[in-house]
This record gives structure tokens, C-alpha cells and sequence, in this order.
């Protein structure tokens, strides 16, 4: 497991709901700075109720074009305004707060990896 070095937002105030293709609800949760061997990923944590298991409305294939988008219109702003330039990008929706590191077998989480290139994320297939 990676040792989370920086954390450089988290939510302790209600955040807005941003717009996503599904249309579910989504807030960040929170942004973490990481070291992964030898590269810096920065996570983008999503709270997103909708994708429980019991009780949610949004599958992954329905959530799916969610993640690519919330690197798109959420991460690589961050990237830009904070002068950051991570290899990896990975972008988590979760259905309820989970601490980065533990688990919660109840959690719901959706995971996507992308690199940063030429100003656009290319989806890393893990």
C-alpha cells in the first residue's frame, strides 16, 4: 500500500453538486497527493450516493463516463491552478465516506486511473 504524503483538499464544508453525465448527485469529498513506487498520483474522491448497492440507482456503466468527465472538468483545472503535474490521476466515486486506506466492506467504490497527456486524460487500464 502507498503512503498518502499530502493532503491538499478536503471537504469540511458542503460542497456543490457537480454536473455529471449519469445526472447522479456527486460532491468532492476530498483530493490526496500520493506516492505510488516511484510516481506522484493524485486522487480525486467523489461522494457519490447513488452507486450503493442497496438502495442506489447507478451502475458502473452508468457511472463510467462519470469519472472520465470529473477528470476532465474537475482534475485537470485543479492540476492547472495548483501548478501540479501528476502522473497519474485516479478519480474514486464512493457511495459513502470511506477513509483512504481502510476498508468498509458496506462501501460502494468505482475507480478510474488516467494519465495526464497534452492536456487531456487518457484512461490507464489497470
Amino acid at each position: 500500500m502507498s503512503l498518502v504524503t499530502v493532503i491538499a483538499f478536503t471537504a469540511a464544508t458542503a460542497m456543490p453538486v457537480l454536473d455529471v453525465p449519469s445526472g447522479q448527485p456527486v460532491e468532492l469529498y476530498e483530493v490526496l497527493v500520493d506516492k505510488v513506487g516511484t510516481e506522484t498520483w493524485l486522487r480525486f474522491r467523489f461522494l457519490t450516493p447513488e452507486i450503493a448497492r442497496d438502495g442506489g440507482s447507478i451502475t458502473f456503466a452508468e457511472a463510467e463516463a462519470d469519472l472520465e468527465h470529473l477528470c476532465a472538468e474537475v482534475a485537470l483545472p485543479y492540476l492547472a491552478e495548483y501548478d501540479l503535474a501528476p502522473e497519474i490521476v485516479a478519480v474514486t466515486l464512493l457511495d459513502r465516506p470511506v477513509v483512504f486506506g481502510l476498508t468498509d466492506p458496506e462501501a460502494t467504490q468505482f475507480i478510474d486511473v488516467f494519465r495526464v497527456t497534452s492536456g487531456a486524460c487518457i484512461w490507464e487500464g489497470f
